[in-house]
């Protein structure tokens, strides 16, 4: 099985029929805009902004984030030469000081971001212009990558039209069979105090970046020459942002922090029936599964065949995001234990493309999509069993992620040898 590993520090060949065509970015670029278009309408019938006002805030007014556009744009430029990739990243840092000094003169919002905005734009037709598909793609990378966060707010937007009524009540009652953990994290990051508050929203909020770190030491080798690794953190990534949120409209869940005001003082008791329950139209239902956790465990995994440096900070990045997906109340456990069974699953439907459908491949999906179900059909129909019996249940839920994880590694990990042993290591940049 060679270069089972690309994608995590080696890479392979593959066939330069796919490595130059152009048709699949052609339709990906015509896809992604007319879902964007979708997206729009839908946003201007419900009367929200939608992502189009974003994109055009990224370029021409106050960006929704300041480090988002810059990690795209350098994303952007793998498949450039060097001197290229310097002249653009220096042409976007040029523009952002000017418009900081404009916005500075004229009191406006101090805030960076339009330069790369800008700048990934320009490149995409300069690339398209030359016809260069290795560079082409990069840019696509990029572009998606700012795209699909347009795409995700609109869509969070509409789980709160959508579905009004929410199931926190479900998921309260079933975390109390793994110890109420948001409970227990809230109380403990009270204690600590701004410092460790303030480094956990840090890693929380720059997960994106993180991803990007990891994607760029897998793509280090491609402006080098090399072709583009069949499979990388961002194919996973995205995947999981484009299946995950189907579950916020099967699952509907706003977390611990605004659907009980004793959080994360007391742990209420369970009273009555449980329902579900009416709530705002400005929070989403954004919580089962934890995407932030599938994303944190992605990083995690495409780490684990990097540098020391790498693992650490994947192994930094996974541990911060669970700590703070509990700790400032977003989350339940519950959320957290399928967000890991989800990304699992989609990673083994992606990884090691070159074995095929075998049948160990083919198992481990078919139980990763088996306990997703399981898991959300049991959170909202034994909620009250889990509370009642949290000896037996507990174990039960952690027993399907431990057998999830120990099938992924076995399968794809387990008794393989390093990437480096394997393929043609990519020469660093």
């Amino acid at each position: 099985m060679n270069g089972v590993l690309q994608g995590d520090v080696g890479t392979v060949e593959v066939d330069s029929t796919r490595e130059n065509s152009v048709r699949p970015l052609i339709v990906g670029a015509a896809l992604v805009a007319a879902f964007l278009v979708l997206l729009q309408i839908i946003a201007t019938v419900w009367n929200f902004p939608g992502p189009l006002p974003s994109v055009w805030n990224d370029l021409f007014g106050t960006p929704k984030s300041m480090s988002l556009p810059s990690a795209a744009l350098v994303l952007a430029t793998v498949g450039l030469n060097t001197a290229l990739r310097l002249r653009t990243l220096a042409i976007a840092a040029l523009i952002d000081a000017a418009v900081l000094g404009v916005r500075f003169g004229f009191d406006a919002t101090l805030t960076v971001g339009n330069g790369p905005s800008l700048v990934l734009v320009g490149l995409g037709v300069y690339v398209a212009r030359r016809g260069d598909t290795r560079a082409m793609r990069g840019v696509a990378l990029g572009a998606l990558l700012l795209l699909a966060t347009k795409a995700g707010d609109a869509w969070l937007h509409i789980t709160t039209v959508a579905r009004p009524y929410v199931l926190d009540e479900y998921a309260y009652a079933a975390d109390h069979a793994l110890g109420n953990p948001s409970w227990v994290l809230g109380n403990i990051l009270d204690r600590l105090g701004p410092v460790a508050e303030g480094t956990l929203h840090w890693i929380y909020i720059q997960l994106p970046v993180a991803a990007i770190v990891v994607a760029l030491y897998q793509l280090r080798g491609v402006a080098a020459g090399a072709a583009w690794p069949r499979h990388f953190l961002f194919r996973t990534f995205l995947l999981i942002g484009l299946v995950g949120p189907v579950f916020y409209l099967l699952f509907p869940v706003v977390g611990p922090m605004f659907a009980f005001d004793s959080w994360p003082s007391q742990v209420m008791p369970l009273s009555g029936a449980l329902g579900e329950i009416p709530f705002d139209s400005e929070t989403p239902r954004n919580c089962m599964p934890s995407l932030h956790t599938a994303w944190a465990l992605s990083i995690f995994i495409h780490s684990r065949r990097g540098p020391w440096w790498l693992r650490a900070g994947g192994t930094l990045w996974l541990l911060g995001t669970l700590a703070a997906t509990l700790g400032f109340g977003y989350h339940y456990g519950v959320d957290l234990v399928a967000g890991a069974v989800l990304c699992l699953t989609l990673e083994s439907v992606l990884r090691d493309p070159e074995r095929g459908w075998d049948r160990a491949r083919i198992t481990l999906v078919a139980y990763g999509c088996a306990a997703m179900a399981a898991l959300l059909v049991s959170y909202r129909y034994l909620a009250a069993a889990f509370a009642s019996h949290p000896q037996v249940f507990g174990p039960l839920v952690l027993g399907v992620l431990a057998a999830m994880a120990f099938g992924f590694h076995a399968v794809f990990f387990a008794d393989s040898p390093r990437a480096t042993d394997r393929t043609r290591p990519v020469p660093s940049r």
